[in-house]
Parts: structure tokens; C-alpha cells; sequence
């Protein structure tokens, strides 16, 4: 086995390779504005860094978000793409799940990240391993902290708001607990989704509406008798 992780739903662009038993190579850059520069090199790095290729891949996986619309296509595109060219699986894993895994809590608690518009995509947690609530997008007021720690670079933004207690965990969803994580959910033979992105809201981009006419000389645009 060799799983080819990566994840593009956050500022951090973020590559890992993993033998089923360990990470062995993982690499991150946090630029909000490149993922589409950094993501190819960033998977070249760390299949140099292991000594290996891409024919070597057996399963890619992606981080499915959510995330902002740009971003989260990069990373969702590419995997798609090296999973039809190498003829092995493509699987997605929601970012908010990596981002748990890798706080490594063991007590209830909430990850979040920065949706941008002064909003946070949210997720609860039972643990490091189970979803209970969302993901789901809200303005921080809004979110049901309770009380609960709050882990991600969502609670770093808006912890006065959130009300929550804090945590030292990473910000971002690095891609080694993202291929950790579904490492062991194929070991334990729980079904991965396909890479298909998580949307909670739609796209800033919107297709144009139809042309206004225009009045040709005489025309007043008003209908007469």
C-alpha cells in the first residue's frame, strides 16, 4: 500500500505518502492564493523525499472539504486526474475530519476553519475519530460551542466569539493525519467517499444572466397603440 494524501481546502497546501504503517513523507505551505502553483511540486517533493513514484501510488486520497470554492477544486481535480491516469482509486475525506484526527482529543470538541465572509465552517466531535455534528457553515455567534474546546484556524480567528476554550492542536489539516486517517478507515473496511467536494454554500461565481436588448434608433422601449 502506498496512499498519496493531500488537501487544498485551507490556506495550508499540504502532501503526504503513507506505507499503511507510517508517514513517510509530508510536506506544507500555507498560501491561500497558490494552490493551484504549489499542489503538483508539493506531491513531486514528498515522492522524492520517499524514494518513490507515482506508478507506486495505490490509492490517492483528497481532502473533500469544505472549503472555499477555488481552492477545494484544485485539490479534488487533481486527484481525479492522477487516479484515471494511474488507474487506482480516488477517495475524498472531509477536512474538518483530517483536522480532527490530528488534535489527537480524546474528550468532545469542535473544529473549525476560516470560510471566509466572516464566516467558519464548523464540525463536532465526540472524539478524534467520530463525527457526531456537520460540517456545517455559520458565523461564529452562531456556532454551538458550548463551552467545548475549539481546534482549527477558524477558532484561532473568532475564539472571543466562539466562547470556547482553546487548545493546542494544528490550524490546519496537514495531509499526514489525513492519510492516516483513511489508512485506517480501509484497514477497517469502512467505505471511503469518492473525491467529490463538499459544498455548503454556493460558488461567488454565477453564470450571467441574459443580455439586456438593445433599442435601435426610434426604439423607445416602451409598447405603444
Amino acid at each position: 500500500m502506498l496512499v498519496l494524501a493531500f488537501d487544498t481546502a485551507t490556506p495550508a497546501v499540504t502532501a503526504a505518502l503513507h506505507d499503511g504503517e507510517r508517514v513517510l513523507a509530508e510536506h506544507t505551505t500555507i498560501d491561500a492564493r497558490r494552490h493551484g502553483e504549489l499542489l503538483a511540486p508539493t506531491i513531486e517533493l514528498v515522492l522524492a523525499e520517499a524514494r518513490a513514484t507515482l506508478r507506486d501510488v495505490t490509492a490517492v486520497v483528497a481532502g473533500s472539504g469544505p472549503g472555499p470554492y477555488t481552492g477545494l477544486r484544485v485539490g479534488l481535480m487533481t486527484a481525479q486526474g492522477l487516479a484515471t491516469t494511474l488507474g487506482v482509486p480516488a477517495y475524498g475525506v472531509c477536512t474538518l475530519d483530517a483536522l480532527a484526527y490530528g488534535s489527537g482529543l480524546t474528550e468532545p470538541f469542535l473544529a473549525a476553519t476560516d470560510a471566509r465572509r466572516k464566516e467558519v465552517f464548523w464540525a463536532r466531535y465526540a472524539d478524534l475519530r467520530t463525527r457526531l455534528d456537520g460540517p456545517a457553515v455559520d458565523r461564529p455567534a452562531d456556532v454551538p460551542a458550548d463551552g467545548l474546546p475549539v481546534i482549527g484556524a477558524g477558532a484561532d480567528l473568532y475564539r472571543d466569539v466562539l466562547e470556547a476554550k482553546g487548545h493546542e492542536a494544528p490550524p490546519y489539516p496537514y495531509a499526514g493525519s489525513l492519510a492516516a486517517l483513511a489508512v485506517e478507515r480501509l484497514a477497517a473496511g469502512a467505505p471511503l467517499d469518492p473525491a467529490r467536494p463538499i459544498y455548503l454554500r454556493r460558488p461567488d461565481a454565477v453564470v450571467p444572466g441574459a443580455p439586456k436588448k438593445v433599442l435601435t434608433p426610434g426604439e423607445s422601449g416602451r409598447a405603444t397603440a
